[in-house]
């Protein structure tokens, strides 16, 4: 089938006029309904959830043991899910409700083998919907596209190797190849796939990062001359106020939900900062405290919410540092002026760009009114010690990196950087995305990396920087990528521009996907196409003789250590991430002088030579193995600044503008709670009281009214790029929430449909998936209501429906 012919994959997200989109969740459920979320999060409501999880899972024993043994030194395995550093004092059950789903959305006795694929064609599955396509369960054997048939079919692992291997050899320049990660990979196999990569001839190494957290690396090392925050969990244990910007924890971080409510119960204050209100900016019960559970008893996990405009996180922090500053013309302790001699470099500017910004400016681009912004200003004045912590919803911004310098100059003021208790902390959102930056995935490579990895590995390592991830994926829509490697991660779905994405992979001549299950890239793919399936974080990794291997991963505070697998591997024909980064790279590289063989059998083969090469890691097989292994060195936390001036930077960028033209609303995307990444476990969000339905846009009630739109309301959303043009998704419904006015919120990857390839930031190159401007109108419609799904009355005809999966075949499913 011709690639303009299978286009029901894309309509899941967009729809068609007329009719509604139906998205990429299971959508089994009852009519939609919306009831906001009172209850303290956490607690029996998550507990309720794993229960209902774990009896899913078909798994009696290995999913409850799982529990006991993810997140534990001596022998356990790291959670797959977020970058939340482990507790250091050996705390039992340190998991959370969404950890529990990732693992046991892992572990399942479905399978998907050859006999799945002989039933179903590539043209088929594309009509299902994401969870339906994961539902099926874990990937068995390696497969191979077959064009004539339009079905995967079954490839040795030899000949898989000796397919890409092939293909790469014959390509007329390294860089026509793109080699991606979605942050999973372990450090062990992110050293050896950016050694293959580079050894092969190109930096063309793009990442989940580039999409993510690149803006939070940019600035660090711009201020502080690390692209790493400074602080560890005992600094949360220690800090007098904590601000968390731009993330809602209670989904997407569940265990500083911990560090939260101990910090409030010993009196800290609690900042929250977020254009939405989300539930980890209230109250709490730890799950893992008997007690409080057994009594109800609930902990604030907030003292202040304060919702900023989408975009204008920079306005309210510069207003913070303003109100500070006035106070130092009478209080000489409301700014640490000695630390600011001694360490910092450019404050005369900033403090000017902060004094010569009129209030009325700040209120207006922030959208936070003066008075509020004094009273954050007050809680920062009154601590000795702060931590301010962000995630995408401060990085995903046409501005963000001058936004995250703006937080170091806020920090740097009072001397909070190099003290306990103080400090940046960009929270990373997947498991081991942080090592994989360590370990040398970046398409921007440091010239000490190449030096050591000339001078140890005996390469020649190109140079030039490599493309990053929308680069990449321009490229291969101009033909330019002619083969696409993708090392974990879905990333037809988690790219922006949807339909553009999708054009881009179908335009390779070879794409090929390390996967633990089925998902959407599998569908939209190249010419030629390999699924090659590999170990889950939770399997049991043998080497050769049964002896258990583990690997390494680093959380978001640098801290490094061993994950070991705990359960039978779902097919005996899986092989490890590292093992087949080796394949790949003994087929591509016959000649070469690189020990694969070695590597692919004996990780601590490869530890010895990331010592040799990896600053922090000398040692490294020895360290790795201390009780709670060990914590990468941090120089700015030592008050070395790595920066041309040898001082900590500030930075007095102009502030930017950031409100929306006149009826138009500015649109972030986010994640549902019952969903991780592009996975997606249902079509409710319980903490946003959002119940069988993911189609939806968040908006303010007086922006609903203004457009006379009442609740669950038929709209299309149509986002404008830079360059002019439209892209429009059809029949969402709109949802009246507690979100800051001239605000919209919906749900990624749905919505991917409308974030442009082309608008990215200056400053970091991310998508501005937090940063769309759009427009919301209402659907016309005619005649009496129809059920979800359906075309409306008078409309154009319905796009193809989506289908339930068919039984699989015989022998395809335990």
């Amino acid at each position: 089938m011709a690639a303009d012919e299978r286009g029901s994959d894309d309509m899941l997200s967009r729809g068609a006029p007329g009719t509604p989109a139906t998205g990429r969740g299971p959508g089994t459920g009852g009519p939609p309904s919306h009831r906001p979320y009172e209850h303290p999060s956490a607690g029996w409501g998550a507990a309720r959830s794993v229960g209902r999880v774990l009896a899913r899972t078909g798994e009696p024993v290995d999913g409850p043991r799982a529990i006991f043994k993810m997140n534990h030194e001596d022998g356990g395995f790291d959670c797959p899910g977020c970058a939340w550093p482990d507790d250091r004092k050996g705390l039992h059950l340190d998991i959370c409700e969404n950890g529990i789903k990732h693992v046991a959305w892992e572990m399942t006795p479905k399978r998907v083998g050859a006999e799945f694929f002989a039933a179903h064609t590539v043209a088929e599955l594309s009509e299902w919907t994401d969870f339906a396509l994961e539902d099926q369960g874990r990937l068995t054997e390696p497969m191979v596209y077959d064009a004539e048939s339009d079905r995967y079919v079954p490839i040795t692992w030899h000949d898989a190797f000796e397919l890409v291997g092939g293909e790469l050899r014959g390509l007329d320049h390294p860089d026509r190849a793109a080699f991606y990660t979605s942050g999973r990979l372990s450090n062990e196999a992110s050293f050896l796939y950016q050694l293959w990569v580079r050894e092969f001839g190109t930096n063309n190494l793009p990442d989940c990062s580039n999409m993510c957290h690149e803006a939070s690396g940019l600035a660090l090392a711009a201020s502080l001359g690390t692209t790493k925050g400074t602080v560890d969990l005992a600094d949360w244990e220690k800090a007098d106020a904590i601000f968390v910007m731009g993330i809602n924890a209670a989904s997407n971080a569940p265990r500083m939900l911990t560090s939260l409510a101990h910090a409030r119960r010993r009196g800290a204050q609690i900042v929250h900062v977020n254009p939405m209100a989300e539930a980890a900016s209230g109250r709490t019960i730890v799950p893992h405290e008997p007690l409080n559970m057994a009594t109800f008893h609930a902990t604030r996990t907030g003292t202040l919410g304060v919702q900023p405009r989408i975009g204008g996180d920079m306005a309210l922090i510069r207003g913070v540092a303003k109100a500070v500053l006035e106070a130092a013309e009478k209080d000489r302790t409301a700014i640490d002026r000695e630390f600011i001699d001694r360490y910092t470099h450019g404050f005369e500017g900033y403090r000017r760009a902060c004094e010569e910004t009129p209030w009325e400016r700040l209120v207006e681009q922030s959208g936070v009114p003066e008075a509020t912004i004094r009273k954050v200003a007050a809680v920062y004045r009154r601590s000795r010690r702060t931590i301010i912590s962000w995630c995408l919803g401060v990085t995903q911004q046409e501005h963000g990196v001058d936004t995250v310098r703006e937080i170091i100059g806020l920090l740097l003021l009072r001397g909070n950087i190099g003290r306990e208790g103080a400090g940046p902390c960009p929270i990373r959102g997947h498991s081991n995305v942080q090592g994989n930056r360590t370990c040398g995935i970046t398409h921007r490579p440091p010239e000490q990396l190449l030096d050591r990895l000339a001078e140890v590995c005996g390469i020649d390592p190109p140079s030039a920087p490599g493309l990053d991830t929308v680069q990449t994926a321009e490229a291969m829509h101009r033909g330019e990528v002619r083969v696409f490697v993708g090392m974990g991660g879905n990333f037809a779905l988690a790219a922006p521009d949807t339909a553009r994405t999708f054009e881009a992979l179908r335009n390779c001549e070879l794409t090929v996907h390390v996967s633990t299950k089925l998902n959407r890239s599998h569908l939209v793919h190249g010419a030629k196409a390999l699924i090659l399936p590999c170990l889950a974080r939770s399997e049991r990794d043998e080497r050769r003789g049964g002896a258990a291997q583990g690997v390494t991963v680093e959380d978001s505070m640098s801290m490094v250590h061993l994950s070991y697998g705990m359960k039978r591997p779902a097919s005996p024909h899986l092989r490890s991430e590292p093992a087949i980064v080796c394949g790949l790279a003994r087929a591509t590289l016959p000649g070469g002088r690189t020990p694969w063989e070695e590597y692919a059998g004996d990780y601590d083969r490869v530890r010895d030579t990331m010592a040799q090469v990896l600053d922090g890691f000398e040692d490294f097989n020895r360290k790795v193995r201390l009780p709670l292994g060990f914590r990468l060195p941090q120089p700015a936390r030592e008050l070395v600044f790595l920066t041309a001036s040898g001082r900590a930077e500030f930075s007095a960028a102009p502030l930017p503008q950031v409100l929306p033209a006149k009826g138009r609303l500015i649109l972030a995307t986010v994640r549902s709670h019952d969903q991780w990444n592009t996975t997606i476990y249902s079509d409710d969000d319980r903490y946003r009281g959002l119940k069988n339905v993911r189609t939806v846009v968040f908006m303010h009630p007086a922006d609903m009214l203004e457009r006379g739109l009442s609740q669950f309301q038929h709209v299309d959303v149509t986002s404008i790029a830079k360059d002019g043009s439209r892209r429009t998704v059809h029949g969402y419904r709109a949802v009246s929430y507690d979100v800051a006015r001239g605000c919209a919120v919906g749900y990624m990857p749905e919505l991917n449909a409308l974030c442009p390839m082309g608008d990215v930031s200056p400053q970091s190159g991310q998508p501005l998936a937090k940063h769309l401007t759009v427009e919301v109108v209402p659907v016309v419609r005619t005649g009496a209501a129809r059920p979800p799904g359906r075309a409306f009355a008078g409309s154009a005809p319905a796009a193809a429906p989506r289908r339930t999966p068919r039984p699989p075949a015989p022998g395809s499913a335990s």
